[in-house]
């Protein structure tokens, strides 16, 4: 269906849309709010700035057409070829050194190597970013103590001259390692956009070729080589950048923070010329069981958009949404966060509904404007939280521990089940919780939860530091009747004195 077709129905009051297919049409800027898109078509469809609000794309299909995920493919394919062809070179050069007859250039083979493998070994272990860092100060130190050497063995042209030639020779030997590496790295990075694009089949195809491409050019540089052991040595090498690249691609894709930016910036090549909300107001729509790999979802509003059961939302590009974190958009996409921790978390305008949060850590978690409604809070740690316009409606929050939490008159708290909670984090210096009821035989009567929070969100606790003036008191008071008309004598509900402090309750 074309996307004037759809306009014009919308238009005229229809919004089912179902099952439709809409590949490559474009709905930039349009309000469509309401409409339901479940399990349509939508890849490569564009949705920016368009007005989402309340629309279901349950079971859609969001992504790219078949004819990019070829072009993808294709793309990948051929830059890793290239990468394969011209790195080769500069490790067949350095597999020569070895035959060399001269003491010098088999010294500088025998450096070549350990460059290598203490780059591949850094990569392995800590990420490609340090490696080429390593290779950068290696390349430095190494040129300067050989410039160094050459200045005080001589002052004769004939010693600067060899003195810059070494300096350029070691420079090229850490140049040849880096390549090694470089080559590795476009692996990786090919794969990763080939399984971010076209999905793990595209992935393993692109990784073949790769793998048959460096045992195929080896084995060609072996034959032409015959007993030569520079030749020998440089398919090796070929062989194990092929295979180094292959699973730095799957650790970036596998979510190992070592090398997330080969990740990051593979997605969002994959997510060009897919479904795109870029900047779109999705506030309260429904992606329940969609597929949105190689979506653009970057300074899209989703408030309270629901992401449940969604299918690879780990292949979407997210932007700075929530969910760029990867533990809050698991729990979005699960809703199981029993017994996890998300301390200082951004959940604000989450859809949380149903989730288990049963045990979670939530303290100092922005949760406002989230939906929570029939959410399991119990035992949960809400220290800190801030609350504010959250919907809590039929949420479970027995032994939840609510200390300094932050509500006001636009939270909902209706028909929550509670029996008890708790005010403080750790016990004090009475071992005392400060339970809520206090008598621990005692729970909340249905109802008694919302009214004991609304009571509290109409007080107001002013703590007088070091006593109290009367005359200054009776000022200040004064001063915040005239301010506030509802507050009045009869509005101080009590005095207490707390060491030499004194605390006012109105």
């Amino acid at each position: 269906m074309k996307a004037k077709e759809v306009l014009e129905k919308y238009a005229a009051g229809e919004k089912d849309f179902r099952r439709v297919n809409l590949r490559g049409q474009s709905f930039q800027g349009q309000n469509l709010s309401g409409a339901d898109f479940s399990e349509a078509d939508i890849r490569g469809t564009n949705f920016k700035n368009a007005n989402l609000r309340d629309t279901r794309f349950c079971k859609a299909k969001a992504g790219l057409q078949k004819r990019w995920v070829i072009i993808l493919l294709l793309l990948s394919w051929i830059t890793s070829g290239v990468s394969g062809f011209t790195s080769f070179s500069g490790r067949f050069l350095v597999a020569r050194r070895f035959t060399s007859q001269g003491v010098v250039e088999q010294v500088f083979g025998w450096i070549a190597l350990v460059v290598i493998i203490v780059l591949f070994t850094v990569t392995l272990r800590q990420s490609m970013e340090k490696a080429g860092t390593l290779a950068i100060g290696i390349a430095g130190v190494g040129a300067l103590a050989l410039a160094v050497v050459g200045t005080v063995s001589g002052a004769g042209t004939s010693s600067r001259a060899g003195s810059l030639g070494g300096v350029a020779e070691f420079i090229g030997v850490v140049g040849a390692g880096a390549g090694a590496g470089a080559a590795a790295l476009v692996v990786a990075f090919t794969e990763a956009v080939a399984v971010a694009g076209a999905g793990a089949v595209g992935g393993v195809f692109a990784f073949a070729f790769v793998f048959v491409f460096a045992f195929a050019f080896a084995g060609a540089v072996a034959f032409a080589f015959s007993g030569n052991f520079a030749g020998d040595l440089a398919g090796v090498i070929t062989i194990v950048v092929a295979l180094l690249g292959a699973y730095l691609g799957w650790r970036a894709l596998k979510g190992d923070l070592k090398d997330a930016w080969i990740r990051t910036i593979a997605i969002a090549f994959a997510a060009t010329g897919g479904t795109s909300f870029y900047k779109a107001d999705l506030t309260d729509a429904d992606f329940t069981g969609a597929s949105l790999k190689s979506t653009d979802l970057r300074e899209a509003t989703i408030t309270r958009t629901c992401w449940q059961n969604t299918i690879k939302l780990d292949q979407a590009r997210p932007g700075n949404t929530i969910l760029a974190d990867t533990a809050i958009r698991d729990l979005l996409v699960s809703g199981n966060g029993y017994n996890k921790s998300y301390v200082k978390g951004n959940l604000r305008g989450a859809n949380l509904k149903g989730a288990n949060l049963n045990k979670a850590n939530l303290k100092l978690v922005d949760i406002s404007e989230a939906s929570l409604e029939y959410s399991n809070l119990e035992w949960a740690n809400l220290t800190e939280a801030q609350a504010v316009g959250t919907d809590f409606t039929n949420a479970y929050f027995t032994g939840a521990c609510l200390e300094a939490w932050n509500i006001d008159s636009t939270t909902r708290l209706t028909d929550v089940d509670c029996q008890y909670v708790f005010l403080l984090e750790n016990p004090n210096a009475m071992g005392s919780r400060e339970r809520r009821p206090h008598d621990p035989n005692r729970v909340f009567q249905p109802g008694d939860f919302e009214k004991l929070y609304q009571q509290v969100m109409n007080t107001v606790q002013i703590l007088l530091r070091n006593g109290v003036n009367s005359e200054a008191f009776r000022q200040a008071f004064q001063e915040l009747i005239g301010k506030n008309p509802e507050i009045n004598a009869d509005s101080i509900q009590g005095i207490e004195r707390k060491g030499n402090d004194i605390l006012l309750t109105l």
